[in-house]
């Protein structure tokens, strides 16, 4: 399908169209209000993680229990204990330091939107908060940036310049985009950056998907279950909502730039079976990865995307 906005449009035109450099570093300052280390709020989406196997640096206090044999005496917590009348322990895990790899989509399937952004805009900002937020853990961050003919790699590193080459590479990506440009989609990709992410997230990464998952199959579950053996994964899921569901709208023409097709959205049958068909393909997804310990974070392009991670991961309290 076409974008909804301006298949003409230049990275200078309206904003939600293409991705804005200066923007995307100013999300620096509000990427807080979410994590994504294993230990989560209660309400987070990704509460309940195992612990990362990687090297601490540090101690996070965890939670209090009752004391066991061979715990340390030292961590006992005497308040606790002289209220509850039964002794307690304090329990502390180590502050874990991870390489966070983030698989970001620029490909035609997501230069497509109908409210807000256009979906690879929304990849862009949702890239750049998690680079952003990773980096603030004082955490190694890196990427693998494709679009239909090419993936580019950032290696992990713990450094603001490390952040601005992925930016600057998204926006690149993202400003390439148009359906003038001759360029035809290329399905095959993401199985293409995630046998490249599988090589190059060899143990303990946490592997960030930025896609809308177009082209996926078979093999892919395969490399995703391959990659999640020894890595942690989370899967951010970029829709729009006239994917999810058709407006009644009458007679509408669909492109993808090289095929059209006309369809009677006045068709309550054909409304229901589009929002259907979404709704089970979504499913079936989410059912595959959430069996390996893969959260699926979905966000619309109709949103802010801040304000969705603040949602789904927990802001934390004050």
């Amino acid at each position: 399908m076409t974008d909804s906005k301006n298949s003409t449009a230049t990275p200078t035109d309206s904003p939600g169209v293409y991705a804005d450099l200066p923007e995307l570093i100013q999300l620096q300052f509000q990427a807080r209000g979410f994590s994504f280390l294993p230990r989560q709020p209660i309400q987070s989406l990704l509460s309940g993680r195992h612990a990362s196997r990687l090297r601490g640096r540090g101690l996070n206090f965890e939670e209090i229990r009752h004391y066991q044999s061979g715990d340390d005496i030292r961590q006992i917590d005497w308040k606790v204990t002289a209220r509850t009348r039964k002794t307690h322990t304090r329990v502390f895990t180590e502050e874990r330091e991870r390489s966070t790899l983030l698989l970001v989509d620029q490909r035609l399937s997501m230069f497509f939107g109908s409210v807000k952004n256009l979906k690879s805009v929304t990849a862009a900002e949702a890239a750049a908060l998690a680079a952003w937020r990773v980096l603030l853990q004082k955490d190694r961050v890196g990427a693998l940036v494709f679009n239909d003919s090419s993936i580019k790699e950032i290696r992990p590193q713990r450094s603001h310049s490390t952040v601005m080459r992925i930016l600057q590479t998204v926006v690149e990506q993202n400003h390439a985009l148009s359906l003038a440009s001759g360029a035809r989609a290329n399905p095959a990709m993401f199985n293409q950056v995630l046998r490249h992410a599988e090589r190059l997230a060899t143990h303990d990464f946490l592997v960030c998907v930025i896609s809308d998952g177009s082209g996926h199959d078979e093999e892919s579950r395969r490399l995703l279950s391959r990659i999640a053996q020894h890595n942690d994964v989370l899967f951010i899921f970029i829709y729009d909502p006239l994917e999810a569901e058709l407006p009644a709208a009458g007679p509408l023409v669909f492109g993808d730039g090289a095929r059209q097709l006309e369809a009677d959205t006045g068709n309550r049958r054909l409304r229901e079976r589009f929002r259907e068909t979404f709704a089970e393909i979504r499913a079936a997804g989410r059912k595959f990865l959430q069996q390996r310990e893969t959260p699926v974070l979905p966000l619309s392009a109709a949103e802010g995307v801040r304000e969705q991670l603040r949602h789904q991961l927990g802001a934390r309290l004050r």
